[in-house]
């Protein structure tokens, strides 16, 4: 694996990011006991790697099946380079797309949703045909869920 040198981290740094990674709700008291700083000196390489965009916000986990959402499906979507204009103003106003990425290989996008039951994935098929060809994969379990970047001791970012 290749490593590029990032002169703007240095160990604390990363040590900073997993334990965030791992609890963005540590406090700047607990952050400071783990790395062995002052908060101030914590929450000043905080602010730092959010200024530059090393983190780029804070999420709340949610279990989609706790809250009704029990089909998560990937879609892959085929369509026209002139189909783009139209299609990217529209995926982003809908609200199951958790994740739309452009992608290579045979189709343009990959999409990952989440819909209350396979009627409503249906519904919403559907409408994405009107801008191309769909193949969808349902996800049955997930033997890794996101579990984070890894950030190790020893490599640059």
């Amino acid at each position: 694996m290749h490593k590029i040198e990032n002169k703007l981290l240095d160990k604390i740094d990363r040590k900073l990011l997993r334990l965030l990674q791992e609890n963005a709700r540590y406090s700047l008291k607990q952050l400071s006991e783990k790395v062995f700083l002052s908060s101030p000196a914590v929450a000043a390489r905080i602010e730092k790697l959010e200024k530059e965009g090393i983190i780029s916000g804070y999420q709340v986990k949610i279990n989609p099946e706790r809250v009704g959402y029990h089909i998560t499906a990937f879609i892959n979507l085929e369509m026209s380079p002139e189909q783009k204009a139209v299609f990217f103003p529209y995926i982003a106003t809908v609200p199951n797309v958790v994740e739309c990425n452009v992608v290579s290989g045979n189709y343009t996008v990959l999409m990952k949703v989440y819909f209350p039951s396979t009627s409503d994935l249906n519904e919403f098929i559907d409408q994405l045909q009107l801008y191309g060809h769909t193949e969808t994969q349902i996800v049955f379990s997930s033997p890794v869920p996101y579990r984070g970047i890894v950030i190790s001791e020893e490599a640059f970012l």
